[in-house]
């Protein structure tokens, strides 16, 4: 069976106005639209399209999510956790009798939620992932210099020495204090005076003075993808989009430890628990070309189990399970094994499992995620 699904975009503060429906190419519309939901998640489950219906009744054991994603302003320092971290961790808050919509739950599903996002627009602007700390002391004494702040900033700078130990140099930051407090101070006067030390870095510390994420932000890749280009982020992963709009696939889950750069709930300490250690090469997931056309992102880590396949003019995938398929731009010809529809621009369908394979034909853009 394929079924259209739609659903509404959701108005977080970060995201772009009118971003989404434009992408979609649905009526201009002035609001903030920060991500569409295309999954059965109970956070904003799509529903059947001309019904009521929640895809949540229709395919409650759907294990992904995919969404649109609008970044206007950055997101918050954040990771997410493992299977085993999150079955722990969503068991602990239910037993502490926390409500699973508490602004302080961190664990709202016992689920892991490993990510991959392809960027849409022509640049897309994350941090992602320790890198080495070497990288990181040298912008750090360089923001310093621009303000004459080095013997403020010292305490940091003296700590990234070891590319296996930047876990604990992040707790140590976002556990705060006035050593800690001096620093931020520190960095953001030294980007104030010299932005162009590290705009990302200037960016951020405008919008979040005083924010210990500032100096957080230092010790992460800093990373511009082009259209197409994809980042994948397992469990443990620390990291903040910044700007741009792309397409993000991962498991059905919306378990998000915070360190900062957010008025939301922040738990460094949980954050802490969580996040990998060390350094980590970049982050970027690179596809595989289809023998029917199109591009396959699939990662090798068994915790995620999607892949995203995106086409711009035909695409033959076999389905182990349901999938779910978005078109961007253009017009393509949906075929499985049992039944056929046609999807334009700002579309998107359910692909049941029992289609076996589905095979698209047509112009555009088409995602398709299983």
């Amino acid at each position: 069976m394929l079924v259209g699904i739609s659903n509404e975009p959701r108005d977080y503060a970060w995201g772009r106005r009118g971003a989404i429906t434009a992408l979609l190419g649905r009526p201009a519309t002035d609001a903030v639209e920060a991500e569409l939901w295309l999954g059965a998640h109970h956070g904003s489950p799509a529903r059947i399209s001309g019904s009521e219906q929640s895809l949540r009744d229709a395919v409650p054991d759907l294990t992904f999510l995919l969404k649109v994603l609008a970044v206007g302003a950055p997101l918050s320092l954040q990771a997410h956790p493992g299977a085993e971290q999150a079955r722990e961790g969503f068991a602990r808050e239910e037993l502490a009798g926390i409500p699973v919509d508490a602004r302080h739950r961190n664990y709202r599903d016992p689920l892991p939620k490993p990510e991959l996002l392809v960027a849409v627009s022509p640049r897309f602007e994350a941090l992602s992932g320790f890198r080495p700390a070497a990288e990181a002391r040298r912008d750090a004494e360089r923001i310093a210099a621009a303000g004459d702040l080095a013997d403020a900033v010292a305490p940091l700078t003296e700590r990234l020495v070891d590319d296996e130990a930047l876990g604990d140099v992040l707790v140590w930051l976002l556990a705060g204090g006035p050593e800690v407090d001096a620093i931020v101070d520190a960095l953001g006067r030294g980007l104030a005076a010299e932005p162009s030390a590290a705009p990302h870095l200037a960016r951020i510390a405008e919008l979040h003075p005083a924010d210990p994420g500032i100096a957080a932000a230092l010790l992460l890749h800093h990373l511009e993808l082009r259209a197409g280009e994809a980042l994948y982020l397992p469990a443990g992963n620390v990291h903040a989009y910044l700007d741009g709009v792309g397409v993000e696939l991962m498991r059905a889950s919306d378990n998000v430890l915070r360190g900062g750069l957010t008025p939301k709930h922040v738990d460094a300490a949980e954050l802490g628990r969580i996040v990998q250690r060390a350094a980590v090469p970049l982050p970027r997931l690179e596809p595989v070309a289809l023998p029917d056309g199109g591009l396959l992102y699939e990662p090798s880590d068994p915790e995620a189990g999607f892949s995203l396949a995106v086409a711009d003019r035909a695409l033959a995938l076999p389905l182990a399970g349901p999938a779910i398929a978005l078109c961007t731009d253009g017009a393509f010809l949906l075929e499985g094994e049992r039944s056929a529809t046609r999807v334009v621009r700002g579309e998107a369908v359910l692909v049941t499992a029992d289609e076996g394979t589905l095979r698209a034909s047509g112009a555009g853009s088409l995602y398709v995620a299983r």
